[in-house]
């Protein structure tokens, strides 16, 4: 039987699928229709053969495994673009090219299904979790409907169609669709069946649907059950734990209506759920048909006077923005890798998901519930294309559209309504305001009130509760902070005076591409000082890196433009907190401290120190505080402290004498360390976890005035070191200003909209090219003496330098003294000393903040120690190279390579009180820079050792605010007393 015509240009939703429904666990037969379909593809619409292929017989076929991408399984090849749309925007029409996929499986019906599908009055479903982008479905011959809604829920009745054997399921899938237009979501194009399929009986006299509200009472601290059963007459209720064993009236069989009272039912003293207290309790709802459960966890979600509460409290949403990917198999779920990802949230204080952008998988959810983590649920919409034509069109604005969109919320929240987790309903992402965005609010409201109404999208916030920006500057969160203090002007208008009482959050702020995010703390000091600010969502949670293999079999990591398409945005899909195989990027490690649920502020003469707690609802109890003073890398003395703390409660502690004696000065280092680590186990981190940690560190430095003039065969023509303790130098030390350009330094930052990116500034102060020329040397008892001066091409800028060497008995001693000459218009990258070692580098061992890699403005999740970083450590394996690996405060390091090694100290004088920087690189900067991806960079044959003075922070201007100015670097003198050494 040859398939009807596909129509994939047709504004609205699916037809022919069930209204949507709650997802329930049932004892009612299910069999899962996952595994290995046959499959073809065709080049477009035209070219779909025309043959009788849903009879199972017809036509050339290849296999191909459900749920899956097929242009990650051979069949064509994956796209990204962000905003861009692949083809042109004219509504609701698909390009001529494009791909549709053919499935089909033949099957039997399993013998539990068969015989719930023979008793009268039962019914069976076929379910399809997601379908990218559009698919029409047949069974037997017969067309069910179609799907729009990638990521939406579809189920289809195939009562007196399916049969006991010998059935074929066929679904026909549009890359791209009308559905297309409403997907743009800064992501892979990834087609196919990608979530699961399966058929479900629905026996007669069962549970069709079910919305269960779990309300918590702060005052009292009572449950309240509001259930409403879509069911033929009585329904159970039983929630052992509470002694609930009680009887509903349903509701008739279908969906829930909600425009009909709940049956509401008392549950007593209970422990409410909120993410820091995931109490879940199992509910059983049975007749005698079917037998469901769900988990509830009682909660209250409310807004008052700007604050968002949970069970009456104000929250702070400690988040992060969640697409769904793995680097081999897409937007495929797999329930370890979502567990992963969210044990990895927790263990680093992360508290909050935004779906971004759509709900995820439904499992997603339970784990969430299970776990503690609030929910902002966005419905799978966006429109972002529109911005290229200055919105004309935009589907929101436009009536025709309104059904898709409406269908798109309701399955969005029917789905996941029962959920203690969700705790925000998103309308979508980037489509604009219009008349649809307010019938989607409209009918969120009337069906959920238990709910708050997020999106970020329309900024008069007309239609939501909560008042939602992303990359604003830090600026305009402190004014939108302080708005709520303060009256608004007469003059005001009735949206803004709602807009001013609403809770606000950063549904996207930190844009964590390549070496980054910058400037998060200071975001994160106003999300703390304003009430009004309930949190901030760093974009994003994983870089979508696909992997492919290379001709000798070599696993490599692709991005935008990787696949030959024409239309991509590069590498701005690598934006991520981890990477697409979840190693931790340094940016997560500073996220984890800078919004740590504890926060220790220690004296300076170590008599007290202050515990912040900043938990929302527990104290501190599940918590060991320990001490431990360290001198000179050697534990002196340690204890655990007992702190009380309630919920958002500061104390301060009396410290021991043993943390503060300070009769002998360190030669390195000084320092007393807090940490609070869980003193149990949890589901997600094991005893001993560090949840925070502060120090104080007080730094010493030897001086060392003494030496002479350094042996002539130590050094080249022009006065500079051929060794450097045991490790020979390849390229003489010399001044450096310039860095390889990270993401952010390519991008120009949203603060300076009229000033090209830095990376440009630098490129044509030409930085990156400075020329040295020796000025003169000499040579007395004392010293060798050289005076350079750097310069860049073109220009009279430079820098003056006198490099004066000292041979001591354990090793070199340079004295180095810099000044700018001419004028410098450009802020510098950073200031140091540049020198190559031979051989590849083995490791660091350092005194200093560590021990990942930090720079001036993501330096929070670092602490002084006495650390030791092997090779593969030394950078980031950042997709794209750029530059990575500093370790900064450093007093005293050892550098390894395969050949030698050599020991650097610094001491007293000079601009370094703070130490210095340290990177460690087995490539040179120019290599960085001009490398596309890690994967093309040379097998490394040398060290690279920077040792600087400054350094420029890294900012977000891949998608927000640059470098703040103190995190700049201009033109300054400055001076650093260094020891060389053997190690």
């Amino acid at each position: 039987m040859s398939a009807p015509v596909f129509d994939i240009a047709r504004i609205g939703p699916g037809e022919g699928s069930e209204p949507p429904r709650t997802r329930l666990r049932s004892d009612a037969p299910a069999q899962p229709l996952d595994g290995t379909w046959q499959f073809r593809v065709s080049a477009s619409v035209l070219d779909i053969p025309d043959d009788t292929w849903l009879d199972g017989t017809a036509g050339v076929w290849s296999e191909l495994v459900v749920p899956g991408h097929w242009n990650l399984n051979g069949f064509g090849l994956p796209a990204y673009s962000n905003v861009q749309f692949p083809f042109p925007i004219d509504p609701p029409h698909p390009p001529d090219h494009n791909p549709i996929g053919d499935y089909r499986r033949a099957f039997s019906l399993d013998p539990g299904l068969a015989a719930a599908a023979a008793v009268p009055g039962s019914r069976i479903l076929l379910r399809f979790d997601g379908i990218e982008s559009a698919a029409d479905v047949f069974l037997n011959g017969e067309r069910l409907g179609s799907t729009r809604g990638s990521r939406l829920t579809h189920e289809f009745d195939v009562t007196g169609i399916v049969r006991p054997a010998g059935n074929v399921v066929g679904v026909r899938v549009a890359k791209f669709s009308d559905a297309t237009y409403l997907e743009n979501q800064d992501m892979w194009w990834l087609p196919g069946i990608f979530r699961s399929v399966e058929l479900l009986a629905r026996p007669s006299g069962g549970i069709d649907d079910a919305f269960v509200t779990a309300d918590y009472d702060p005052a009292t601290g009572r449950g309240e059950l509001a259930v409403r059963v879509a069911a033929e007459g009585d329904v159970g209720v039983r929630i052992h734990e509470l002694g609930i064993d009680t009887v509903v009236r349903g509701t008739g069989p279908g969906t829930v209506d909600t425009a009909l009272a709940p049956a509401l039912v008392e549950a007593g003293e209970v422990s409410p759920w909120s993410a820091e207290t995931p109490r879940l309790y199992d509910v059983v709802l049975s007749t005698a048909a079917e037998r469901v459960s769900l988990r509830v966890g009682f909660r209250r979600v409310a807004s008052a006077d700007a604050i968002l509460t949970v069970n009456g409290r104000p929250v702070t949403l400690r988040g992060v923005n969640r697409h769904e990917h793995d680097p081999e198999h897409g937007r495929v779920h797999s329930e370890a890798l979502a567990r992963h990802d969210i044990e990895l949230m927790k263990q680093h204080n992360i508290n909050a998901v935004r779906t971004s952008h759509y709900p995820p998988h439904p499992d997603f959810l339970d784990l969430a519930d299970e776990y503690g983590l609030y929910l902002i649920d966005e419905c799978d919409l966006e429109t972002h294309e529109y911005e290229y034509v200055e919105w004309r069109g935009n589907p929101s604005t436009d009536p025709a559209w309104r059904e898709a969109f409406l269908d798109r919320i309701r399955r969005t929240v029917t789905r996941d309504r029962n959920h203690p987790s969700v705790i925000l309903w998103s309308l979508g992402n980037e489509s604009g305001a219009g008349s649809n965005i307010t019938a989607m609010a409209d009918w969120v409201r009337g069906h959920d009130p238990s709910r708050l109404i997020h999106y970020e999208g329309d900024w008069s916030s007309r239609d939501v509760d909560v008042y939602s920006r992303m990359y604003p500057s830090h600026e305009e969160v402190r004014r939108i902070g302080e708005e709520a203090l303060h009256p608004a002007a007469f003059d005001a208008t009735a949206d803004e005076v709602r807009r001013r009482g609403l809770p606000f959050i950063l549904c996207e702020f930190g844009h964590a591409m390549g070496n980054s995010p910058g400037g998060v703390k200071e975001y994160w000091e106003l999300v703390e000082r304003y009430p009004r600010i309930a949190g901030a969502f760093v974009w994003e949670w994983v870089e979508h890196g696909i992997a492919v293999r290379d001709e000798t079999g070599r696993r490599l990591i692709r991005y935008g433009g990787d696949f030959g398409e024409s239309v991509h945005d590069h590498n701005f899909v690598i934006d991520g907190l981890v990477s697409a195989d979840r190693e931790l990027r340094p940016g997560l490690v500073d996220y984890a401290a800078i919004i740590a649920p504890v926060v220790f502020e220690i004296a300076a003469d170590r008599r007290a120190a202050a515990v912040i707690n900043r938990y929302d609802h527990i104290d501190l109890s599940h918590l060991r505080v320990r001490w431990r003073r360290e001198r000179d890398g050697a534990v002196i003395a340690q204890g655990e402290l007992e702190i009380a703390a309630a919920p958002r409660q500061r104390v301060v502690v009396e410290l021991p004498p043993e943390a503060r004696d300070d009769r002998a000065a360190p030669e390195v280092a000084d320092v007393l360390t807090l940490e609070a680590a869980l003193r149990d186990e949890t589901s997600w981190a094991s005893p001993g976890h560090v949840v925070a940690r502060g120090q104080h560190v007080r730094a010493g430095a030897p001086v060392r005035e003494d030496g002479v003039a350094p042996a002539a065969h130590l050094f080249d023509r022009r006065a500079r070191p051929l060794v450097l303790g045991t490790a020979r130098v390849v390229d003489p030390p010399r001044l450096g200003i310039w860095r390889a350009p990270t993401d952010n330094d390519r991008a120009a930052g949203w603060d300076e909209p009229d000033l090209p990116p830095y990376a440009e500034r630098w490129a044509t102060a030409r930085m990156d090219r400075m020329l040295t020329r020796l000025r003169g040397t000499e040579r007395d008892d004392l010293a060798l003496t050289a005076w350079t001066r750097d310069g860049t091409p073109s220009y009279d800028a430079a820098i003056d330098a006198v490099w004066a060497w000292r041979a001591v008995e354990d090793g070199m001693l340079l004295h180095l003294d810099i000044e700018p000459h001419g004028p410098w218009e450009v802020d510098w990258a950073r200031l140091g000393i540049d020198l190559a070692l031979e051989g590849a580098p083995v490791g660091l061992d350092f005194a200093g903040y560590g021990p990942g890699p930090s720079y001036p403005d993501t330096d929070s999740g670092v602490h002084f120690g006495w650390h030791r970083v092997g090779a593969p450590d030394l950078v980031t394996p950042h997709v794209r190279p750029q530059e990575s690996g500093s370790r900064r405060g450093v007093r005293d390091a050892t550098i390894r390579t395969e050949t030698g090694d050599v020991r650097v100290r610094v001491l007293q004088g000079g601009s370094t009180d703070a130490g210095v920087a340290i990177t460690v690189s087995p490539w040179d900067r120019r290599t960085l820079a001009d490398t596309t991806h890690a994967s093309l960079l040379p097998a490394p044959t040398a060290t690279h050792l920077s040792i600087d003075i400054a350094q420029s922070g890294v900012g977000t201007a891949t998608c927000g605010p640059g470098v703040l100015p103190r995190y700049r670097v201009p033109a300054f003198a400055a001076s650093v007393r260094l020891l060389f050494s053997p190690a």
